[in-house]
């Protein structure tokens, strides 16, 4: 069975070029040039990924990538676009985006990253389910859901991948680049600035109980400390 790539991309060229060579890679790919089309159409089917432009007549990608999260917290989502300042990449992680390619992009990096991502939906499909427990908080990795008191916040994969490194290794202090190599495979400056938005995110998830904190050691890395 073939995997389902949304994407979205309003230059009529590279999306034929993109398109042609996802499907070459043997995926299944729904291509759109407008936003709202592309929306209309996550309605509608199941997708393993999305891969997204950001400046697109309808709805830009940023508005549609936030819509999406609104329904899917599961879905990878992959942006490409030709805005280079960090604080567009910056801002695209924060509504949720999984990655962020700058354009021109490779897309030997493309297809590798989709290939983590859908591999990486597979094993946590398929592993054992396990809850992890600290304070008044329950965090379910398989279904990116964070409990207090029966109030549930749902995180991204990249966030819950992220958090259950750190409950994997709690009270344990982590360096940067340990962190970056085991969730993001890599350690550059740009997936170091992700690494702050994810974590300042997770902080707030944990804000109301003293008891869970994930502690910064400057110059060496994190720590979730777990009393």
């Amino acid at each position: 069975m073939k995997h389902k790539i949304l994407y979205a991309e309003d230059d009529a060229t590279l999306a034929f070029l993109t398109k042609d060579s996802l499907e070459q890679q043997q995926f299944e790919v729904d291509h759109f040039a407008n936003g709202k089309q592309c929306l209309e159409a996550f309605a509608k089917k199941k997708y393993d990924v999305c891969v997204l432009d950001i400046m697109m007549p309808g709805m830009d990608g940023f508005d549609l990538a936030e819509a999406i999260r609104k329904t899917d917290v599961d879905v990878p989502i992959i942006f490409l676009s030709a805005k280079t300042l960090k604080e567009d990449k910056l801002k695209g992680l924060r509504i949720g985006a999984d990655d962020y390619l700058v354009k021109p992009f490779s897309i030997e990096e493309l297809v590798l990253k989709i290939e983590i991502f859908i591999s990486r939906n597979k094993k946590t499909n398929n592993a054992e389910k396990k809850v992890y427990t600290a304070g008044a908080y329950q965090f379910d990795p398989t279904n990116f859901i964070v409990t207090n008191n029966g109030k549930k916040t749902e995180l991204t994969q990249r966030e819950a991948t992220l958090l259950q490194y750190f409950f994997e290794n709690k009270n344990t202090v982590l360096k940067r680049e340990q962190i970056l190599s085991a969730v993001w495979g890599q350690d550059d400056y740009f997936f170091g600035r992700s690494l702050d938005v994810f974590i300042s995110k997770l902080r707030k998830v944990f804000a109301g109980d003293d008891s869970v904190k994930i502690e910064t050691l400057h110059g060496i890395g994190f720590k979730l400390v777990v009393k």
